[in-house]
């Protein structure tokens, strides 16, 4: 099939039947039908109809041996190719104003890069390069929608994983036959699960690496419904308002939850890694897994801050607050942060290079670089649009009074601005209050804030990763400088 419609994958949602608690509910039917769930599947849907509309398909797709596919299964193999996946992760992101982050192009990223790999797998055990070549292949040509999840339950962070609950509360293997394994225990976190069609279930980067740990190890695929596969949800942040009340929790509230795994049979096909902590903690790495991945992420967040700064600038124009100083110094800010990502993500595709296993991997430092910065600079983006909005993203009336209801007069004359009607001027704060103040805003801060792990552990193995000697050495010379600096200088860089 290759790149599919979204009519394609509300069929395939139709299809499946995966169990999901929600609300003391048990949805066992199309979740696409679901309160909770319409209104993102149907932004999903649109994603993929991105990719035949005449205007985004080139962007959105690429042709290979007479095929076409998602932009995000092609493997690169030059600055040009990053540069086009780069293109159409922007699109994808353009149309949720960065809202979305489990879309299918993120994890896409992961399969392209370890269907490459397949001499690091061999390391265990060949037939795990193979299994992971042949599922990115499945992947591909049916467009297939995945989620994934990483890290064991909070129960007791100051014990290992194989202690919490007795061993017996984190996902593990309980045994294995000669068709597969069977899993028990539970994973966190799975965001877009219950109108995903795969759980890619991928190795925690936590375990100590002891024999112990050898029953956490694995990685592999299964499809959403699989007999024994349950999720436990949240509580939807979308309360069930239009795109007018709820702007973006209408359209993009991906919902997160927990996986159990009751006694889930995996077919040894789809496992692609099994009984070695030491290689599950380096699955990203090692693979290029991890560069592909934050090459989209970046790609997305950076037209995520190129959102705020417009709708910062829309609400400053909107109230005639435009020309103060210290709101230009904020809009600066943010536009700063979308130029730092669109240079992260230029510097990584031009100095990028031809990998181990084949593929042009873009430079990691400079992803590197931006994931570690990201989280934490856009804690200050909803800040500042309370700090424009203030008391004015604090009585905005319901839909329903600002069109046509007995409110509607005085939401004409008194909730006007400098250059909106009142019903324009409450809209855009409507949007502004989605993107700020909701719960849906609150939880994406906390999920950019936390998307890579704890930004703590982060910045330490950014240290770790990064070749300081260099900069080191600068400091010896300047303490031992003679008289000739301009000759040390050719010396140290002929």
């Amino acid at each position: 099939m290759g790149a599919r419609t979204g009519a394609d994958y509300l069929e395939a949602l139709k299809n499946m039947h995966p169990t999901i608690h929600l609300d003391g509910e048990t949805i066992t039917g199309d979740v696409a039908e679901h309160p909770a769930f319409a209104g993102v599947v149907k932004t999903y849907a649109e994603l993929y109809d991105m990719q035949h509309d005449e205007r985004t398909r080139d962007l959105t797709t690429y042709t290979e041996g007479g095929g076409r596919y998602g932009t995000s299964f092609m493997v690169p193999r030059s600055a040009e190719d990053l540069a086009s996946r780069r293109e159409a992760a922007s699109a994808w992101a353009r149309h949720s104003a960065g809202m979305l982050g489990r879309t299918g192009d993120y994890l896409n990223a992961a399969l392209t890069a370890l269907s490459q790999a397949q001499d690091w797998f061999a390391d265990t055990d060949p037939a795990f390069g193979e299994n992971a070549r042949k599922y990115y292949e499945y992947a591909r040509d049916n467009d297939v929608l995945t989620t994934h999840t990483l890290i064991p339950p909070q129960v007791n962070r100051s014990v290992a994983v194989n202690q919490q609950g007795d061993g017996q509360v984190s996902a593990h293997i309980v045994r294995e036959d000669d068709n597969g394994i069977v899993v028990r225990g539970a994973r966190m976190l799975a965001t877009i699960a219950p109108f995903a069609e795969e759980v890619l279930v991928f190795p925690s980067t936590v375990l100590k690496g002891g024999p112990d740990d050898a029953k956490y190890s694995f990685a592999f695929a299964i499809q959403n419904d699989a007999p024994g596969l349950r999720y436990l949800c949240r509580k939807s942040l979308h309360s069930g308002g239009g795109a007018f009340n709820e702007p973006l929790a209408s359209r993009f509230e991906e919902m997160d939850a927990v996986v159990i795994f009751d006694d889930v049979h995996v077919p040894w096909e789809r496992v692609f890694m099994l009984g070695s902590p030491e290689k599950c903690n380096g699955f990203y790495n090692d693979t290029g897994a991890t560069s592909l991945m934050t090459h989209q992420v970046v790609s997305r967040t950076t037209v995520k801050s190129e959102f705020y700064a417009g709708l910062l600038m829309e609400m400053a124009d909107a109230i005639g607050i435009d020309q103060f100083p210290h709101i230009r110094e904020d809009i600066a800010s943010v536009l700063v942060a979308a130029e730092m990502g669109r240079s992260a993500l230029r510097a990584s595709e031009a100095d990028g290079a031809i990998n181990r296993y084949g593929f042009f991997q873009p430079r990691w430092a400079s992803l590197n670089a931006a994931r570690n910065w990201y989280p934490k600079v856009f804690q200050q983006f909803p800040a500042i649009v309370r700090k424009f909005g203030a008391s004015g993203l604090m009585a905005l009336p319901d839909e329903a009074d600002v069109l046509g209801g007995q409110g509607a007069d005085d939401v004409a004359t008194y909730l006007q601005s400098r250059n909106l009607t009142g019903v324009d001027r409450v809209k855009l704060f409507r949007l502004a209050f989605d993107a700020a103040i909701s719960s849906f805003a609150g939880r994406q801060t906390l999920y950019e804030y936390y998307f890579f792990g704890d930004p703590i552990r982060m910045a330490s193995a950014f240290v770790d990763a990064t070749d300081t000697e260099p900069l080191r050495q600068r400091v010896r010379d300047l303490l031992e400088r003679t008289e000739d600096p301009v000759g040390e200088a050719l010396q140290a860089h002929p």
